[in-house]
């Protein structure tokens, strides 16, 4: 299948962070005026600093308000959240404390917990918030997705088994992470698949063959797999593109 995306570069992580927050923000005030929720799952990452860090001080100087917005995760670690390792502590202390976001409107994926009832957990918080489509899946407005240098996405990895790749339910436990910590909760790729929007940050030294190579219509990456499933957004602060 021919890769749907869109591919916008930017000239460091920084613009790209700012970019990407600006978008964001943008989505928020309009389904503020509708007065819609908005349903949005974040991801970790080295540009994930920059990005929370640019939307706070735009969010600030735009006087944006959150108390529509839900958040959701695409992965996490399987720690507690207060270990440096997780997702949550990061958006945490750089997006919801600065930024006053209820702890109501925060559904966070509980590291902590027995991976197989964390799933369920998870599960039950993201079908009670979310809509769903016609093949049951719940809809979220928006996800930030990173890329590894390896190509995954979330916390789904190449050369996963068969049953991850088709896996119905919105949630997943991987064991034996390529990378630590080992045991992760993530995202299936049914539930990304079925998200309004997508915006994948690219970011960093060394990823520049794994994007090359999810671009390319017969590309097997985690993130191939999507960009040939529907349309995404990619933005890029890779000098080669």
């Amino acid at each position: 299948m021919t890769p749907n995306f869109e591919l916008i570069p930017f000239a460091s992580a920084d613009e790209l962070a700012r970019a990407a927050a600006g978008a964001w923000l943008d989505e928020i005030e309009a389904a503020n005026r509708a007065g819609k929720t908005h349903c949005v799952a974040l991801s970790g990452g080295r540009i994930a600093q920059k990005f929370f860090a640019a939307t706070v001080a735009q969010a600030k100087a735009r006087a944006v308000s959150f108390k529509r917005v839900h958040f959701f995760w695409a992965d996490e670690r399987c720690v507690p959240p207060t270990d440096p390792d997780s997702n949550f502590k990061m958006a945490s202390e750089l997006l919801f404390l600065p930024l006053n976001i209820s702890a109501e409107k925060i559904h966070r994926l509980r590291g902590e917990d027995t991976p197989s009832v964390a799933v369920k957990i998870a599960e039950s918080e993201l079908c009670r918030i979310a809509p769903r489509n016609e093949n049951h899946q719940p809809v979220l407005d928006l996800i930030f997705l990173g890329m590894g240098e390896d190509g995954h996405i979330a916390s789904l990895f190449p050369d996963s088994p068969a049953n991850i790749l088709d896996i119905a339910v919105p949630f997943l436990v991987v064991e034996n992470s390529p990378k630590p910590p080992p045991t992760r909760i993530s995202m299936s790729y049914k539930t990304i698949f079925a998200a309004k929007n997508i915006v994948i940050l690219v970011s960093g030294a060394g990823k520049e063959a794994a994007l090359r190579t999810s671009l390319q219509p017969d590309g097997r990456t985690p993130l191939a797999r999507v960009l040939q499933s529907r349309p995404v957004k990619i933005f890029s602060d890779l000098a080669k593109f």
